[in-house]
């Protein structure tokens, strides 16, 4: 520790993170049960010597099952955090989690961040990706695992005028699961930039035969809880043609949940990226 650092100062670290969401109940930590920031946070611990497990503050919370591939996260750490001088602190800190998290959980990036820097508050959108696979037959437990199987063709033009009636501020109350305690008849408002289904080119040769995949690229301010989950299995009802292109539209005017399909299954969703103003990210 250099002469100008107090004892017990801190610095804010940003931890750019991917993760297998299959064998967690989710990103936000939980008392006795493996979340994403519980082994993170035991990671830490370990790897700095520290007498308790540090606070982490995400930018979202991914549910059990959900994969990320850009999920943010900071955390306030004494500086310095090893007691040498052995290279760049930063590399060492990310080689070291990965060491310790075995392929769980991989920190893409470590860096120092100043003190304004909010992983969770700062956050301008997140993006989503949901998988779904086009099969006549049933699928390989290994497809399940990162992608939903449904019985096609879909129409994907229909799918896409389905969703365009989410685009800009809505109340979704039709489509998430209400945060317990708050009353029924609140608002649940949502500001969705981006909307747009996609038909992949190539055929996903783990597939059991001729499958393929649609893609649903999602972006917002925030989300609620399963808002894309139930949006998706809503849409792919619509590319079935079980429900009509107008579903959305007149759910997001009428909210109610009455007669829309389950949500989507967990695994075909990854958090993909957030984003923060320019003086957040790297130069």
């Amino acid at each position: 520790m250099s002469s100008s650092e107090p004892p017990g100062a801190t610095q804010r670290w940003r931890l750019d993170l991917a993760y297998d969401g299959r064998d967690f109940h989710g990103f936000a930590l939980q008392p006795g049960t493996v979340t994403v920031a519980g082994e993170l946070a035991a990671a830490l611990a370990v790897t700095l010597r520290l007498s308790q497990p540090p606070t982490l503050v995400g930018a979202g919370r991914t549910d059990a099952g959900v994969h990320a591939f850009g999920q943010v996260v900071h955390v306030d750490l004494e500086v310095p955090l090893f007691g040498d001088e052995r290279g760049p602190e930063a590399d060492r800190l990310a080689r070291s989690l990965n060491g310790l998290l075995a392929g769980r959980v991989r920190v893409l990036s470590a860096r120092v961040v100043g003190d304004d820097f909010h992983a969770r508050y700062c956050a301008t959108w997140r993006a989503y990706r949901y998988l779904v696979l086009e099969t006549p037959t049933p699928t390989l437990d290994l497809t399940n695992a990162w992608s939903w199987a449904v019985a096609g063709p879909l129409d994907v033009a229909a799918m896409n005028r389905a969703g365009a009636a989410a685009l800009g501020v809505h109340d979704f109350r039709s489509f998430c699961r209400r945060p317990d305690g708050s009353p029924r008849d609140q608002p649940l408002p949502r500001d969705v930039h981006e909307l747009t289904w996609e038909r992949l080119s190539d055929t996903w040769t783990l597939a059991p035969d001729a499958s393929t995949a649609v893609r649903l690229s999602i972006r917002a301010a925030s989300f609620c809880h399963n808002m894309v989950r139930c949006l998706t299995s809503t849409m792919v009802a619509v590319g079935q043609g079980r429900l009509g292109v107008d579903v959305i539209a007149e759910r997001l005017e009428t909210p109610q949940r009455h007669g829309l399909p389950a949500p989507a299954p967990a695994a075909g969703l990854a958090l993909v990226a957030i984003g923060y103003p320019e003086r957040f990210e790297r130069p």
